[in-house]
């Protein structure tokens, strides 16, 4: 019986159903935190590592036939994350200051003095921030907040689901690096370390 309402659940999320989504990240959910949870990540890693899982479930759900690997895939997703997570903050020397989803974005080109370098860099992510819908700006700016908060309350000041947090958390990244002031500022980068003798 179980299998057959979770085959149920798949397939009304597939076509856009939000309550079947919601009620199947409301059952995995602890299965999510508990596995991220082992690997001894920051509150705010788990957070980050349980968003990722519900986007690439969202992407993958037309690919999911079989209900039975449900918890499986999220199993084997959650521990491929948090990993990555762990591998992320191990090639990283210190926490960006404007918070975690700027690490979304290309990284900075070595060579560069790298006071002149941020200052740049926080200009065009200003002036990126700027051309984005309010919508879109709000979420990115209340999830960079110093000191952060949680998703509950994102989710509460705007009004979102929680499992609906990630997947447009990752739309609004991709606007942000497609607007022209991002992509300016890498551009020009790019362009100062192939002059440099230093290819990106």
């Amino acid at each position: 019986m179980e299998t057959v309402e979770l085959r149920d659940l798949l397939v009304a999320a597939r076509v856009g159903d939000q309550n079947a989504w919601d009620t199947i990240v409301e059952r995995f959910m602890p299965l999510v935190l508990s596995i991220a949870r082992r690997f001894r990540l920051p509150e705010k890693d788990v957070e980050d590592v349980s968003q990722t899982v519900w986007l690439r479930l969202a992407e993958n759900l037309n690919a999911i036939r079989e209900p039975r690997a449900l918890p499986g895939w999220i199993s084997t997703t959650t521990r491929h994350e948090a990993l990555a997570v762990i591998k992320t903050a191990r090639r990283s020397s210190s926490v960006d200051p404007g918070g975690s989803w700027m690490a979304a974005l290309p990284a900075e080109p070595a060579g560069v003095d790298e006071d002149l370098l941020r200052a740049e860099r926080r200009h065009a992510l200003r002036e990126g921030l700027a051309e984005l819908k309010p919508e879109q700006r709000q979420l990115l700016l209340l999830l960079a907040s110093d000191p952060p908060i949680s998703y509950e309350d994102v989710s509460r000041r705007l009004g979102m689901p929680i499992g609906s947090i990630g997947p447009t958390r990752a739309r609004c990244l991709k606007k942000l690096r497609e607007t022209s002031a991002v992509r300016s500022f890498f551009d020009v980068q790019s362009d100062t370390n192939t002059a440099g003798g230093e290819p990106r």
